[in-house]
């Protein structure tokens, strides 16, 4: 192998290497993040009123009438021609399943996305019950170090030791902010950390196969609704809790509706801007955003349902957390 050949396989492996490492965020990536921001606090606050302020006990049908609520939109939309469900607008109708879309292949190949989302929606929502709105962002800020975790496993993808040292700080802060809650519930506790499991497959598995589908943000939430509606459908009936939301007491009352249809729009935005922020950043990007927007969360939460009593050391740890969350922001911008 001469000089020349030797050269052109360095600049392959750099060139490798390079696309392993964190790239800066574009302006299109920090209008995705802001709008996931937004979204992700109001549907919090929107979910915690039906399951908590209501006391609406079937987690799941809030998880199904967000589904259905999506898929109605989106075929509206698509049968208006007002979005593509593809990143180039492939013209595929002669593979495409009638009235569905997409083809057999397509669905096939976003199955494991589908799953994933099935099992963080579902989880996610039981996690937020049995726990206090600003310990609830807490143990979800541990998120960042499971998603690190499946990103290097998935796709080998690898973080500077400012991204690693700003994870580190959010994780400390997490566990400082919680070291004197008293309402430790061992059942809620488990789900929020199976929830953060949940969420880092999830995240990752958009990266992953969001971008080798060639479906865009729409797409990949059809995809998900066609495949995990039916499932989700079937959960809630053989379960009964279609039965129990039938026999609700305040199922007639508009504040109940008002919430309801609130909580379904805003998750049919949330969900895009996941899909976006994933896709234009990274899962991990997408993870520290939701970190920084707990500073919002965690506030309404203490205003409108209460929670944790005002504790310095909480108050420390939520602040070193946020710490964190703006280095992360700052480097991710810098591209260090």
């Amino acid at each position: 192998m001469d000089f020349k050949d030797q050269k052109t396989l360095l600049e392959s492996k750099s060139s490798d290497d390079d696309r392993r490492v964190s790239s800066p965020m574009t302006r299109k990536g920090v209008y995705a993040a802001v709008s996931y921001m937004t979204s992700a606090v109001l549907l919090i606050m929107f979910n915690k009123a039906a399951l908590s302020s209501y006391k609406f006990p079937c987690a799941n049908v809030i998880t199904l009438f967000q589904m259905v609520c999506s898929l109605v939109l989106l075929y509206a939309l698509r049968s208006r021609n007002i979005v593509s469900f593809r990143v180039n607008n492939e013209n595929q109708s002669t593979n495409n399943i009638p009235g569905i879309f997409v083809s057999l292949k397509t669905l096939l190949t976003t199955l494991p996305l589908a799953i994933s989302y099935l099992l963080y929606m579902l989880v996610s929502m039981e996690s937020v019950r049995g726990v206090s709105v600003p310990m609830y962002t807490t143990l979800r800020r541990t998120t960042v170090a499971f998603t690190m975790l499946v990103e290097y496993v998935l796709v080998r993808q690898k973080y500077s030791r400012y991204i690693v040292g700003s994870v580190g700080i959010i994780i400390f802060g997490a566990f400082i902010a919680g070291a004197r809650d008293l309402s430790f519930d061992s059942y809620a506790y488990a789900m929020v950390f199976s929830a953060n499991i949940c969420t880092a497959i999830y995240l990752a598995s958009i990266a992953r196969i969001g971008k080798s589908s060639g479906l865009d943000s729409f797409g990949l939430m059809w995809c998900n609704g066609i495949i995990c509606t039916p499932i989700l459908l079937l959960w809630t009936w053989v379960s009964g809790d279609l039965q129990v939301t039938a026999n609700f007491s305040h199922l007639s009352s508009v504040g109940f509706q008002v919430v309801m249809l609130l909580s379904c729009v805003m998750a049919f935005f949330l969900n895009y801007a996941v899909f976006l922020n994933t896709t234009l950043n990274s899962a991990l990007t997408q993870t520290i955003c939701g970190n920084l927007k707990d500073l919002f969360t965690i506030g309404l939460g203490w205003i409108l349902f209460g929670g944790l009593p005002f504790d310095l050391l909480n108050v420390a740890g939520q602040s070193l957390g946020f710490l964190g969350s703006c280095i992360y922001a700052f480097c991710k911008i810098r591209g260090l």
